[in-house]
């Protein structure tokens, strides 16, 4: 559906366990920010979703994660996302956690669109600066 965006993140020493290893919810917050700068990649900035009377925000819905491989403190790893479909309210999204050419993590993710605290169509001007089709 659409491009693959990627985001380069070095490993530092809070991102892992007493071994040097990257702690599994650490992964969490890398495929975060890949997502938050996948939207930001398309013009969207994240601030102009919160302000107003409709304001919008993705809630994480479903989260399914092969943790493959390892990474280790200093690695410099790559957070690959992409959009794969919507749906009125949701959207599905592939991420890859790379080191070089070497998949550490595997995720699919939901994300529901949510305003006033419940479920909202994604509304068709973001639809289409997220590059999203039904």
């Amino acid at each position: 559906m659409s491009r693959v965006h990627r985001l380069d993140i070095r490993v530092y020493y809070e991102d892992t366990d007493f071994s040097g290893v990257v702690y599994h919810a650490s992964y969490l917050r890398f495929m975060e920010r890949g997502r938050t700068e996948l939207i930001r990649a398309r013009g969207v900035e994240q601030r102009e979703l919160f302000d107003g009377e409709t304001a919008l925000g993705f809630a994480v819905r479903k989260m399914t994660i092969d943790f493959l491989r390892p990474a280790v403190m200093d690695d410099l790893l790559t957070v690959e996302t992409r959009s794969i479909a919507a749906r009125g309210a949701t959207m599905d999204i592939e991420q890859r956690v790379l080191r070089g050419e070497e998949v550490l993590i595997s995720a699919q993710v939901m994300v529901a669109c949510v305003g006033g605290g419940r479920a909202r169509r994604i509304p068709d001007g973001l639809r289409k600066r997220l590059m999203l089709d039904d």
